[in-house]
């Protein structure tokens, strides 16, 4: 049973620059806008990544670690491609595309296998931030981040830039009891590895490859 971790933020608050700490051999990016990574290393990264490759790759994994960095452009870009069809079928087809690719990764990737959905947020129309989707249509099919266990909102504050870890009544995050602080530097690597000491998952990335 794999882990989906959900990583809130709006653009530009940091969830990409988050990967800057992890090494070309720890972790695999599907890029699914295509777009450069915003630091100057080089990681291992599949550019403009759909369903199909991603969930081809994540049958066979070959790391333990795996970005889908921006997971909201799956919705996005189908919903563009679907523009000209009527009715709602369209929009259950899209949730549930989107609820089938978290399940995989729960149900048919290994144990020691974390997958991180890097996803842009919204505002709701009665104020609260939630993950962004397609409109309320897809909204009634799909509450994302009811999908997840952990969940990490991404804040750039000036200079500063943050991950909280567990809500305080106005934010969707959340995480298991003493994994994190409540607030921790946006470094997805120790993050990582965090969630890996807590849960015991075989030493992490210096394990054997699958």
């Amino acid at each position: 049973m794999g882990i989906p971790v959900l990583i809130l933020g709006e653009s530009g608050s940091g969830k990409s620059t988050s990967l800057r700490n992890f090494t070309e051999n720890e972790v695999g990016i599907f890029n699914v806008a295509g777009k450069p990574l915003p630091f100057r290393k080089k990681l291992p990264k599949a550019d403009n990544a759909r369903y199909d490759t991603i969930l081809k790759t994540l049958s066979k994994p070959n790391l333990k670690t795996y970005v889908i960095d921006d997971s909201q452009y799956l919705m996005a870009f189908e919903a563009f491609d679907r523009a000209k069809e009527t009715g709602y079928g369209k929009f259950t087809d899209m949730a549930l595309h989107f609820r089938n690719l978290i399940d995989f990764v729960v149900r048919y990737t290994p144990p020691d296998v974390i997958v991180y959905f890097l996803h842009h947020t919204e505002k709701a129309d009665d104020g609260r931030l939630k993950a962004k989707t397609q409109g309320k249509m897809l909204d009634s099919q799909l509450t994302v981040e009811g999908l997840f266990s952990i969940v990490l909102l991404c804040v750039a504050e000036g200079p500063e830039h943050y991950f909280l870890t567990n809500s305080d009544g106005t934010n969707p995050a959340k995480s298991p009891m003493d994994m994190f602080e409540g607030k921790m530097d946006n470094d997805l690597k120790l993050v990582d590895t965090t969630i890996r000491e807590y849960w015991e998952l075989n030493g992490g990335k210096e394990d054997e490859e699958h």
